[in-house]
């Protein structure tokens, strides 16, 4: 049988396992191995054990649990209360001034946690409620708190980024630099439609009331001061490791404990809040660590077929397709495997192919990564199966509809598509701060 129509075979077969239910790592790693075995005979188990042993030596990898605990500590111990406060004082009497901040809010979070769920979980339950009670116009709420929810994967430091690192093989730290300012600049799009929008339709986001705003100075200098407690916490983890005095670890480790310090400083360390922590920390490091290593078996074995080199010889020879449509229509692909998986089945179900192909096409690998990861964020918004879609809808309460949560990412999603581009058209969006750092 030719090795095209292995490959194929192998692409069927797994996303076949992943319709009935299977979970991503068993699916991916399965149709890995008894491919192997197949292919190569007993030799081909030495693949995925290949793959294992690479695994444990990625020394980077010892950033996910500390970077996934840090984010626990700031959100079990409501830390994140403290941030949302701040924002309300400080941009309620603005038309959607509540959102904007609600948008900050995300930032931070994202800052400190490094996953789109974490953003989602606080933004529903704490600035949905407060901004429905305070007449902002539910479409609009749901948008922004889904919207910038999204940012968790991009904004440094981003787990998606860490696992797109392995998979392709490129620096992490560089990974993250290139994430910071498109990041910041779709969250700054955000808000610049949230203003535009509610300067002319102001029954959407309403400013404070009169007596809500009487805060006293005293009062706002000192949620100002407990708000940007994260803002310290993120400093105190990227400032060394930016000026080269601390490796990407041992800057991960000071997040974790500047973030325990300071849990414990504000007496809010408590059992409980200890004991959850380290459990999800431990559940979803060993979560992507199986998918990690499912995906570099899946990889190697594509490798071993030279699918790849077949793919590039079919769009580049035969079809004569410039570059640029072959990276576009790669996006398109994203975004429709985004209506039914999440970014991380995403990554590892085509990586093994269109990583290697972007890189014979000449494309900056870490500028792609940014790109795969706006395009995640899209995707995670866009109906009928989006991601992002179904968490706000088990999230929201019964009178927010379904209808209403498709809706509500409408106008948000054409900012993405925006940003999108902008980063496509002007790279260096995302490769000058990394260049800069690294000296190159």
């Amino acid at each position: 049988m030719p090795y095209e129509y292995i490959a194929i075979l192998m692409f069927s077969s797994m996303m076949l396992l992943l319709i009935t239910g299977q979970r991503v790592f068993a699916a991916i790693g399965f149709v890995a191995a008894v491919s192997a075995f197949f292919l190569w005979g007993t030799g081909g188990s030495d693949i995925p054990f290949s793959a294992g042993i690479k695994l444990m030596k990625w020394y980077p990898l010892l950033t996910l649990p500390m970077f996934i605990f840090m984010g626990y500590v700031m959100s079990e111990s409501r830390i994140a209360d403290d941030l949302y406060k701040m924002f309300h004082v400080w941009m309620g009497p603005l038309n959607g001034g509540l959102a904007i901040g609600t948008i900050g809010l995300m930032v931070l979070i994202s800052a400190m946690n490094g996953l789109s769920v974490a953003g989602m979980a606080i933004g529903a339950t704490i600035a949905l409620p407060e901004l429905l009670r305070r007449g902002y116009d539910k479409q609009m709420v749901t948008g922004v708190i889904q919207a910038g929810s999204s940012l968790g994967i991009l904004v440094p430091p981003s787990v998606v980024l860490v696992l797109y690192a392995m998979i392709a093989r490129q620096p992490v730290g560089q990974l993250w630099l290139a994430g910071v300012f498109p990041g910041l600049m779709m969250a700054g799009l955000f808000v610049l439609y949230i203003v535009i929008r509610c300067n002319f339709q102001p029954h959407l986001g309403p400013a404070l009331a009169e007596e809500e705003r009487n805060v006293p100075m005293a009062e706002k200098l000192r949620l100002l001061r407990a708000g940007l407690l994260p803002l310290v916490i993120f400093f105190a983890m990227m400032v060394p490791f930016v000026k080269g005095w601390t490796s990407l670890v041992e800057s991960s480790a000071i997040g974790a404990m500047t973030a325990f310090a300071a849990a414990v400083i504000k007496r809010r360390m408590t059992r409980d809040v200890f004991e959850t922590s380290v459990r999800q920390t431990l559940a979803i490091s060993c979560m992507f660590m199986w998918i990690i290593l499912a995906a570099l078996a899946f990889g190697a074995v594509f490798d071993g077929l030279g699918a790849v080199k077949a793919i590039e010889n079919l769009f580049v020879s035969q079809l004569h397709l410039d570059p640029w449509v072959i990276l576009i229509l790669m996006q398109l692909s994203f975004l429709l495997m985004g209506t039914f998986l999440d970014d991380t089945a995403m990554l590892v179900i085509v990586a093994p192919l269109y990583v290697p192909l972007v890189g014979a096409l000449g494309f900056d690998l870490i500028w792609y990564g940014v790109l795969y990861t706006i395009t995640c964020q899209i995707a995670y918004m866009t109906p009928p199966f989006g991601y992002n879609l179904f968490l706000m809808r088990a999230m929201a309460p019964p009178e927010i509809t379904i209808i209403d949560i498709y809706k509500s990412i409408i106008p948000f999603v054409f900012v993405m598509v925006v940003a999108l581009g902008l980063v496509m058209m002007f790279p260096e969006i995302a490769l000058w701060l990394p260049n800069y750092v690294y000296g190159k």
